[in-house]
């Protein structure tokens, strides 16, 4: 703020005065117009940033629903974005969470995880199995019947939830008994045809969108995001866990869709996480290694070997993805430490740096996924400087000793001081005795360090002696 004007003392003149009077008119000298320009602008634009909402959250008053898309197998990492997506939507005060859904199956134990944040999520969870010709079988079904809403496109069907082995091959019955109990108690919380519930389980019963409306297996049979929206609006749900459960109503009609997808990485996972690469990932990774062993040289085989094999338990579950990841942390490091200690071409740089990369991507997913431009570069750079270091170990290992004996072999100096075959030399800042091994030594006579002899030089005739003085004085 300006202060208020001051009078200006008597008797000064020069060019105080004259700044004085340069001032343009105003209270106490106001600033220039740029500068009050400049101040009104920057305000303007902070004014502008606080009255921003906050980023993921929707502007007051505002009705949003977060809409995500499953298709293809259930799998660990779609657990994880359906979670994630759940604390978004709790978050950012959404109105609900949309899931559309189109998927022949998948891992029990990720169903499992999926329907148990599904019936104790804290905001309304509405799947629609859509478009039009898309299932929810087997695992699908057991997490539509979780939803709060469950809605289907007309040509959808739903059902076939009989669980069968690893390699497709029919489950115990202690398994299917486990299973049906597992579907019954889903429907029996949700208010849903528990009879169907355990068919689908028992003998593999499926059903097409109209009959699971009239058996009482699905809410809505709709055929848009927007019409479910719509026709859900106004229903009563209860929401949150046992101990603290509430009832909401559902106010979505008309409410703006915020999208939220797995991105680049999280389809990446995805992929990895089908059993045919991981059947891939694990004959590689087998072969290389035996390579290596039969036949160790540059390290291609074991580094190939190790990230394979990785992968391959990753993707069949064996592994959780942040464990999976923090192997492949310590896989990176070794391999960078190895490229110091051992260089070559690059083989353990490279898989080091392959290792990082997929470390990143497996170890930080959701809300901390890392930014491909950041994981990128620090990767490369990481992997290039252990490069780096490991010539600069390669040359530093192969150049001449700069302490010890080894580092006086081979260097020339001149006698200062000479008596028949022995005299004294200033090396390095010290004196030392040498000894002539061919002949006898002259002052001034430039000889060559050849051996030694506990605390004395053995030397040999370098070249002409002349008048040369020693470069070094006492």
């Amino acid at each position: 703020m300006a202060r208020a004007a001051e009078a200006e003392p008597p008797g000064r003149t020069g060019p105080a005065r004259r700044r004085r009077r340069d001032r343009p008119p105003g209270p106490g000298g106001a600033p220039s117009f740029p500068v009050r320009l400049c101040a009104s602008v920057f305000l303007a634009a902070l004014a502008g940033l606080l009255a921003l909402p906050a980023a993921g959250a929707a502007p007051a008053g505002e009705r949003t629903v977060l809409a995500t898309r499953v298709d293809g197998t259930i799998t660990p990492v779609v657990e994880g974005h359906l979670e994630d997506g759940l604390r978004r939507a709790e978050a950012g005060d959404h109105a609900a969470l949309l899931v559309e859904l189109d998927t022949p199956g998948g891992l029990l134990e990720s169903t499992r995880g999926i329907v148990r944040a599904f019936l104790n999520a804290r905001v309304p969870v509405i799947v629609h199995v859509s478009p039009s010709g898309a299932r929810a079988a087997s695992a699908g079904a057991y997490i539509t019947m979780a939803a709060h809403v469950a809605a289907m496109a007309p040509g959808t069907h739903i059902g076939a939830g009989t669980p069968v082995g690893g390699q497709g091959e029919e489950a115990s019955e202690k398994v299917v008994n486990d299973s049906a109990a597992f579907a019954v108690s889903i429907a029996e919380q949700r208010g849903r045809n528990t009879g169907f519930a355990e068919d689908m389980v028992r003998e593999g019963t499926s059903i097409s969108d109209r009959a699971a409306l009239r058996q009482n297996v699905v809410d809505l049979v709709e055929p848009s995001r927007r019409a479910v929206l719509d026709a859900a609006d106004g229903r009563r749900v209860e929401v949150g866990s046992e101990d603290r459960r509430r009832e909401v109503v559902l106010r979505t009609a008309g409410a703006r869709v915020v999208e939220y997808d797995l991105g680049f990485f999280g389809e990446l996972r995805q992929m990895l996480a089908s059993p045919e690469l991981a059947y891939l990932f694990l004959s590689i990774g087998t072969l290389a290694v035996i390579y290596e062993l039969a036949s160790p040289g540059m390290g291609f085989g074991g580094v190939i070997g190790a990230i394979a094999l990785l992968l391959g338990f990753t993707a069949l579950s064996v592994l959780p993805f942040n464990v999976a990841g923090l192997f492949l942390i310590l896989l990176a490091a070794a391999l960078f430490a190895g490229e110091v200690v051992t260089p070559g071409i690059g083989a353990f740089a490279g898989g080091g740096t392959v290792a990082l990369v997929f470390a990143g991507i497996f170890l930080f997913r959701g809300e901390t996924e890392v930014d491909p431009a950041v994981l990128w570069p620090t990767a490369l750079v990481v992997g290039a400087g252990s490069l780096i270091a490991g010539r600069l170990a390669w040359r530093a290992r192969r150049g001449p000793p700069a302490t010890g004996e080894e580092a006086l072999l081979g260097r020339e100096v001149v006698v200062s001081r000479a008596e028949g075959d022995r005299g004294q030399v200033l090396l390095d800042g010290a004196w030392w005795d040498v000894l002539g091994r061919d002949s006898p030594l002259a002052e001034g006579q430039l000889v060559r360090v050849v051996d030694r002899q506990d605390l004395v030089l053995v030397v040999e005739h370098a070249g002409p002696g002349g008048d040369r003085q020693p470069s070094e004085k006492e």
